[in-house]
């Protein structure tokens, strides 16, 4: 039998040593997602319009980082466009030091965010949301690639089909070997050994050849510095966690595991903080880059996030000239193949859209079309959101019912309310009850209702009061605990002159 002393390594074992394989998955995934980060860095720095460096220094801080405190295991994060588009004005308006500033600052807000909870805004994302952010992003990443396609020299396009094939059909003969890493060598040799002159990563930018060196922002420590990043950092922290959170539940999805939220944005936070110091230009989850590592190359720990990173400044520094003559045109193949694995086929298919309620095609579509139309994740998402709220409310307020019935005698009316009473479906509840012609003792049966808001409270106040001006006497009964609860406290309360 063994100790408890024995039993505690293998307690603590990281799962990515679980066997050979897993390390070799992960290994290699990380290497697949580093050389994707490089091209995709540099083209964020240059949205922000800072050096490469800045963005390549922010993507090996922030993968580095946040696989150590982020809180869903093999999520890339790194610099981002959403980040980039944020910042940008800060930038070409103050300057750099600004702009690292409020990257600090944004860390700082996503901390205190994090810790207020909200994470637990998730639940309130419905399905129809998420499979429009996912589609809107599978499109985003394939629109991304149109730009490497446009008035580029011709050999580009036979070398985009040559990935693409490679790719489909390499897993074939063998999956010990991520098919988008042997896509870049083979197309990168290639181009090389034939002196096929395409564009390559290197016409990007010039990649750093030394470490990051920590810090302080280059700007003056006084108020109205802070009053100008603050707006800045708060945006940059909003759009950075909700990028994060919508991926790690695409990612939780994908892998059917389940991921802290509320640690994910604690670690976003330290991150950012961390990217700060070191001259970075801070950013969030990358949902393409995740894709490569979790779909495409199968990784499923902390430590191909760690090694994207890391494997980032490697290749960089030591093999800079290597780097730089990987031709775009392997890149843009393995995001093709990305968008397209990405996509949500089956929410599209004739089958799926007639059974689907229309409000949810709604949703989805609304969604789709602000992500697309303003390239911010963010936006559509609140969007969605506030689409589906309004579906919702609309659908539920018609589900309130009126039903009354007089006694033999004459002398009373039973009315039976069914339904949830909102603001919505209240509105109307106060015309369907007969005032004038009802006996003089009226009962409102809420048996088989709910009240939710001061307005339903309000609106049976007013129904009260109708009675009561023609001196007949209304009774509630049936209400459930927490109805009569709101109703006992907020009841003859909501009129002027109370």
């Amino acid at each position: 039998m063994s100790s408890p002393l024995s039993l505690s390594p293998r307690l603590s074992r990281p799962d990515w040593l679980a066997s050979p394989k897993v390390f070799r998955t992960e290994v290699l995934a990380g290497l697949v997602v580093a050389l994707a980060l490089i091209p995709e860095a540099i083209s964020f720095s240059i949205i922000a319009g800072v050096d490469p460096a800045v963005g390549l220094f922010a993507s090996f801080t922030m993968a580095v980082v946040i696989s150590i405190v982020g809180g869903r295991k093999a999520m890339i994060s790194a610099a981002t466009g959403a980040i980039a588009l944020v910042i940008a004005p800060l930038n070409h308006e103050y300057g750099l030091g600004y702009l690292i500033a409020a990257v600090i600052l944004g860390g700082v807000f996503q901390i205190v965010l994090g810790a207020l909870g909200v994470a637990k805004l998730m639940r309130f994302v419905p399905r129809s949301v998420m499979v429009g952010f996912v589609n809107a992003l599978a499109i985003l990443i394939f629109m991304a690639q149109i730009e490497e396609m446009w008035k580029v020299p011709w050999p580009v396009y036979p070398l985009i089909v040559g990935g693409l094939a490679l790719m489909v059909f390499f897993p074939k003969v063998t999956t010990v070997v991520p098919a988008p890493l042997v896509s870049i060598v083979i197309l990168t040799v290639i181009t090389v050994a034939a002196g096929i002159a395409v564009p390559t990563v290197g016409d990007k930018g010039e990649l750093p050849s030394s470490l990051p060196v920590p810090g302080l922002p280059d700007v003056p420590f006084t108020m109205d510095t802070l009053t100008t990043i603050a707006p800045y950092a708060f945006a940059f922290a909003l759009v950075g966690l909700m990028e994060s959170l919508m991926t790690a539940k695409l990612v939780d999805d994908i892998t059917d595991t389940h991921s802290n939220k509320t640690r994910e944005s604690l670690g976003q936070g330290i991150a950012n903080i961390v990217t700060g110091f070191f001259g970075g230009m801070g950013g969030c989850a990358m949902i393409g880059q995740t894709m490569i590592n979790v779909k495409t190359s199968g990784a499923r720990t902390r430590l191909s996030t760690f090694l994207a990173g890391t494997f980032l400044m490697v290749l960089c520094i030591a093999f800079g000239s290597v780097v730089s003559d990987i031709p775009m045109a392997a890149l843009v193949a393995v995001m093709i193949l990305v968008s397209v694995a990405t996509f949500d086929w089956h929410s599209i298919q004739p089958g799926t859209l007639r059974r689907m309620p229309i409000g949810e095609t709604t949703v989805m579509v609304v969604t789709v079309a602000f992500v697309v139309a303003t390239h911010n994740l963010a936006i559509g998402v609140v969007v969605g959101c506030i689409t589906a709220m309004v579906i919702f409310a609309k659908r539920v307020a018609h589900m309130a019912e009126v039903t009354g019935v007089v006694d033999p005698d004459g002398n009373q009316v039973v009315y039976a309310v069914t339904g949830e009473l909102f603001f919505a479906s209240s509105n109307d509840l106060v015309y369907q009850f007969n005032y004038k012609d009802d006996p003089d003792d009226v009962v409102i049966d809420l048996s088989d209702a709910h009240i939710w808001d001061a307005s339903s409270v309000a609106a049976l106040d007013a129904i009260e009061t109708k009675y009561q001006d023609r001196g007949k006497k209304v009774t509630i009964i049936g209400l459930n605990k927490p109805s009569a609860e709101m109703h006992d406290k907020l009841a003859g309360q909501l009129t002027a002159g109370h």
